[in-house]
């Protein structure tokens, strides 16, 4: 990275403004686990087709392997850890036993959550839809949509 140019910004995330000095182009996933140390947003392809990387910035859901920090800067940034353990998509996952190894889960938390943010009550078509990026290669997602309904407080 040092042979690459460095702007310096702010970036808000889980509420908290940190200063940085990177390359403009350092994806945000890398920020986050690098830089801020919030481990808890994982690697999965690197190029968007999986959704472990998903974060929200402004409360959109966004694959963050292939988003630029700088892309988020002026925006709030919420990982996984920004959810604090009490929303009800981590409430229901929990309940559900939803993980089976649970590396993805985190990402497929973050968009079920934008999902129900956008959509109080989605159906199973708009479930299905809306998590169709978050591959689980362990296979969950009866088990998903259960906990997205749940979360919804709908059958």
């Amino acid at each position: 990275m040092s042979d690459q140019a460095t702007v310096t910004q702010k970036l808000k995330v889980n509420g908290v403004e940190h200063e940085l000095t990177l390359p403009p182009m350092v994806p945000l996933l890398w920020v986050i686990r690098e830089e801020l140390r919030l481990t808890g947003t994982k690697f999965g392809c690197g190029v968007a087709a999986c959704g472990a990387c998903t974060v929200h910035v402004n409360g959109e859901a966004v694959r963050s392997c292939v988003t630029p920090w700088t892309a988020a800067v002026g925006a709030e940034v919420t990982t996984i850890e920004g959810l604090g353990g009490a929303h009800p998509c981590q409430r229901e996952w929990i309940k559900g036993s939803v993980p089976q190894c649970g590396y993805c889960q985190p990402g497929q938390i973050m968009q079920a959550a934008a999902l129900l943010k956008a959509q109080p009550h989605p159906s199973d078509d708009d479930i299905d839809q809306a998590m169709s990026g978050n591959v689980c290669r362990c296979g969950t997602y009866l088990r998903i949509r259960k906990a997205i309904h749940d979360a919804a407080g709908s059958p």
